[in-house]
């Protein structure tokens, strides 16, 4: 009898890719692998929907095997418990439910191929008081005399003291052993670099060069769940000369946080794995804003970093284990400053690289860039500033307080557990209004300025299409559904509509809203609703448990950060409930806040000490332990909210009139498990 094999070969089309892998590996696991860009936004829990495929069967002569249904794992009832919910055409499989059980040609379809995601972190105007850590200077070292005997070294310390005043200087040993080979081909004239340490640690000789030397660069880098960003500052002007952006690779271990935390659990050494791809991603970034500003790589002197705690942690090569349950234990959440090359960062070999501090097990080192940013300790009003996110981070207070929580909002306002949902991407509807009398929507997508029913919009979207919805259309199309009456306050699907509009369809025992037919067919379904109310919901709950704590029933400004918050539309924002009551003229778009206190932090050495200490001094609440937080998580399932007045907000929206419905007999209205990342 023929053993049976212990692996087996996948070939992806139309990509080509193709390895051997375990009997049982998932088909998606295998994919990542591979560099295959299958889609997914859920972290595999078979919750989005976004990574179909289907196997080709029959004799693959040009990939040297036979493929056929049999060689993937039978229909799980995982995939069948998706499909009775939302539907998967036939042939289609969920590649993160399906194993590989023998040779397979697989074929990735193009709604399941990962678009580039646009990265929306750009770098914010903002004037910054110049006071930067590195520093160039300009000496003339005295020549050696042998009447005067001395070292090399100790008279650049003695320049740099005479003619700086720069005293208690150090230097590493790659600065020693190239020291004469500089100051002689200098003549004696040299520039040198140097790093002043945090709380009066002395000084630190980074680097040299012969002659004159002016250009010294910076690096202020965001590194996000989904994207991190880096801008390449001039530490002598401040000015932002270069920015670039990408994915995080670290999506193909997990696409939220708690995904890539299981990982390291059920993986030993992935940790590692994750810390290597994301150090080599900022390489890739530093690369490539030194040939977009023409300097080169040994001129970026020194980095600032910020992130969530796992990002963070990862990054500092720190297992994140323990913030994947109960305490959420930081290893550290001290501010961080080392040497580039001990974090594998190819910059000057004598850059120091500075994180900003976190503020507890899940409000990180981000939250602390956006406060430095938006400087909430200086505000007499009470201020509250969201960073919406799959795990949603929550400032409030005043300069006589702070507090700050983070929320489990869960990935659907990043386009997980949404039917058509999807990442910021060329071709995602952004923008969406419903006539409240026809219940016609018009849209406009990423990547085109005209709206829907424009003349000209078809062929101007004809290269990408129209693919989906990404997180601000979802927040839109939720709120105009509520405005136009299709779902009432308590987010139910009114079936009664269908005899006004064709737009409004049965859908198994719900109904639907269509907002495009065609291929893709995008439409929002009862689920849909309910898993932005989820959400939605837990944001308020977390921002109303802090107002508790404050003792206050209004807050006086609210500032949305992040690069999802710089794109919502705050009017619609807060008829969904979202965030609470407040005049709109006082709501704002903070843009990405956390990489603007990673500039700060770069060019201003005093505001590390500043945020450092107001860290200290904000006031952690955790969610998970207030009897308080379910009670107005319930509340603020309804739009916008079951108890709270919005009068800011009627004066400037009409609210539709109360409807009462019965709740659909579907599993529509089923409550998830509050969970983080």
């Amino acid at each position: 009898m023929a053993e049976t094999p212990s692996d087996a070969l996948i070939v992806f089309t139309p990509s080509g890719k193709r390895g051997r892998f375990p009997i049982g590996t998932p088909v998606l696991q295998a994919a990542r692998s591979l560099g295959v860009d299958i889609d997914s936004v859920c972290g595999g829990r078979a919750i989005c929907g976004r990574c179909q495929i289907t196997i080709g069967e029959g004799e693959f002569a040009k990939h040297g095997i036979r493929s056929t249904a049999a060689h993937l794992s039978e229909y799980s009832a995982v995939e069948k418990r998706y499909d009775d919910k939302r539907g998967l055409l036939s042939g289609r499989r969920l590649s993160c439910q399906t194993k590989l059980l023998g040779d397979a040609v697989i074929d990735v379809p193009p709604e399941s191929q990962v678009h580039k995601q646009v990265v929306r972190k750009r770098a914010e105007a903002r004037d910054i008081e110049m006071n930067p850590a590195t520093r160039l200077f300009f000496i003339e070292v005295e020549e050696p005399d042998m009447h005067k005997p001395s070292s090399d070294l100790e008279r650049v310390y003695r320049a740099l003291e005479e003619q700086w005043d720069v005293k208690h200087v150090s230097c590493n040993l790659a600065i020693m052993q190239n020291l004469q080979k500089v100051l002689r081909q200098g003549e004696w004239k040299i520039t040198v670099a140097v790093f002043s340490r945090p709380a009066g640690g002395g000084n630190v000789l980074t680097a040299m060069w012969p002659g004159f030397h002016d250009r010294a660069f910076g690096l202020a880098i965001d590194v996000g769940s989904t994207t991190i960003a880096a801008h390449l500052c001039n530490l002598s002007t401040g000015d932002v000369v270069a920015s670039s952006g990408l994915m995080n690779p670290q999506i193909r271990f997990g696409e939220d946080l708690m995904s890539r935390v299981s990982y390291v659990m059920m993986n030993p050494g992935g940790e590692k794995e994750m810390t290597a791809a994301v150090r080599e991603a900022l390489n890739t970034l530093a690369t490539q804003v030194a040939q977009e500003a023409q300097i080169d790589k040994t001129d970026i002197l020194e980095a600032v970093l910020v992130g969530n705690p796992v990002m963070h942690h990862l990054f500092l090569g720190i297992d994140p284990t323990e913030l994947g349950g109960a305490p959420f234990a930081l290893a550290t959440g001290l501010a961080v400053t080392r040497p580039a090359h001990e974090l594998d960062l190819d910059l000057n070999p004598g850059s120091q690289v500075y994180v900003l501090p976190c503020i507890a097990g899940h409000v990180g080192a981000d939250t602390a860039g956006v406060v430095l940013s938006e400087s909430p300790q200086y505000s007499e009003d009470n201020m509250l500033i969201v960073d919406v996110g799959t795990n949603a981070e929550i400032v409030l207070g005043s300069k006589s307080r702070l507090l700050a929580c983070s929320s489990p909002t869960g990935p659907a306002f990043e386009g997980a557990q949404i039917t058509c949902g999807q990442r910021a991407a060329p071709g995602a509807i952004e923008r969406i209004r419903i006539d409240p009398e026809t219940l016609e929507p018009r849209y406009r997508v990423i990547g085109s300025d005209l709206w829907s029913d424009e003349p000209g919009f078809e062929e101007a979207v004809a290269s990408t299409g129209v693919t989906g919805i990404c997180g601000s259309g979802i927040i839109e199309v939720i709120a105009e559904m509520y405005l136009a009456g299709i779902i009432n306050q308590d987010g139910l699907v009114d079936g009664a509509m269908a005899e006004k509009s064709p737009r409004i369809r049965a859908h198994k025992r719900t109904f639907n809203y269509v907002v495009r037919e065609g291929e893709p067919f995008i439409a929002i379904t009862q689920n849909d609703v309910r898993a932005i109310q989820l959400a939605k919901a837990a944001l308020y709950a977390g921002t109303r448990l802090l107002m508790d704590k404050l003792g206050i029933d209004r807050v006086d400004r609210i500032r949305l950060a992040g690069a999802f918050g710089s794109h919502i539309d705050v009017k619609f924002a807060m008829i969904l409930g979202l965030i609470p009551d407040c005049p709109l003229d006082k709501v704002q778009s903070a843009g990405n806040a956390a990489g603007t206190g990673a500039r700060i932090a770069l060019l201003n050495a005093k505001a590390r000490d500043e945020i450092e200490h107001v860290v200290r001094r904000i006031e952690k609440i955790e969610t998970a332990v207030e009897p308080l937080f379910q009670q107005h998580f319930v509340e603020a399932m309804a739009i916008p909210h079951k108890t709270a007045v919005f009068a800011n907000l009627a004066r400037e929206v009409k609210f539709p009139e109360p409807k009462t419905m019965s709740p659909p007999d579907s599993d529509g209205g089923e409550r998830r498990r509050r969970r983080r990342g």
